[in-house]
């Protein structure tokens, strides 16, 4: 049987990480579980390495694992090559571009690819921003002028309470602001670009193919075949090394617009990949078992 080992935890995106990870463990110990053995590797809060409770080096997993899967911070995939510990995960790049709008955006301008114009609105502090009211005002201005309504307007924070604004005037405007001031974190506006959303899913050397782009879904053909260029092109220019989540958003005169991407699958019963998996005769405990043999 082999050994995986699931990192999560660490010092940066620790909630996200340790949701990310557990997700993955039973997935696997429900699907995979004649075939794989989970060991549940946890980096606390201030680096500290645990298997089973128990502290650890990093050093004393070449003999407990085959593969390690990171679902947290890229820097701890340096760790593990430092060893020579096979492991999945994304780098440093796709960490900060997945985190940051305006560096893919940037990226994004790079390689010919639109994106929908954003506006980026610190966190708010009185003793420095002045009355909340007057500042509210001002940020709704700023976003007026750079561009039009209607705007998307949602929190950087993770699991937040926030709701996403659709604002279609300047007074929903502002009030979506004034709720995304009260959570005290940075807040994206976006241009909103009205057409079909479509979310493209590729996995590297999958069903004999170095780039599998899974269905794009109702479009037509000229559609589908625009997406799936476009995803593996993305893939590609990623290098990623296993999977990346594309999303996109058709314009019918506009043209293709990207609106984010993901590099972890969601493995939840019901997510848009569970069932584009499904929709190809396949199951997503298939794919995990795809990634993980390609580093073996």
């Amino acid at each position: 049987m082999k050994r995986v080992g699931i990192l999560r935890g660490g010092e940066k995106d620790y909630e996200n990480s340790l949701e990310k990870g557990g997700e993955l463990i039973s997935h696997i110990v429900e699907n995979l579980s004649d075939r794989w053995k989970v060991i549940d590797i946890f980096i606390d809060k201030d680096g500290i390495w645990y298997i089973a409770g128990k502290k650890f080096q990093p050093l004393d997993l070449i003999d407990k694992v085959d593969v390690v899967w990171n679902a947290t911070h890229p820097s701890y995939s340096n760790v593990l090559k430092i060893f020579s510990i096979l492991f999945i995960g994304f780098d440093f790049f796709s960490f900060d571009v997945s985190k940051s709008r305006t560096l893919l955006e940037e990226h994004m301008k790079k390689i010919g690819v639109k994106m929908p114009r954003h506006f980026i609105i610190p966190p708010y502090q009185k003793d420095f921003d002045g009355p909340l009211e007057k500042y509210i005002i001002k940020k709704a201005k700023e976003v007026h002028q750079k561009f039009s309504a209607p705007w998307i307007v949602r929190s950087f924070v993770n699991n937040s309470s926030m709701g996403i604004h659709v604002a279609e005037t300047f007074p929903k405007l502002v009030e979506a602001l004034e709720d995304g001031v009260n959570h005290d974190a940075s807040i994206l506006v976006e241009e909103l670009i009205s057409g079909k959303n479509a979310f493209m899913h590729t996995v590297s050397n999958f069903r004999d193919e170095n780039i599998y782009a899974f269905p794009a879904g109702n479009f037509s053909d000229i559609e589908k075949e625009k997406l799936i260029n476009l995803a593996k092109d993305l893939h590609k220019n990623f290098g990623v090394f296993h999977y990346l989540k594309s999303n996109f958003v058709l314009h019918p005169r506009k043209g293709i617009f990207l609106t984010s991407v993901e590099f972890s699958p969601d493995f939840k019963q019901g997510s848009h990949f569970h069932k584009v998996c499904e929709s190809v005769g396949t199951k997503t405990h298939n794919v995990i078992e795809s990634i993980l043999n390609s580093v073996l």
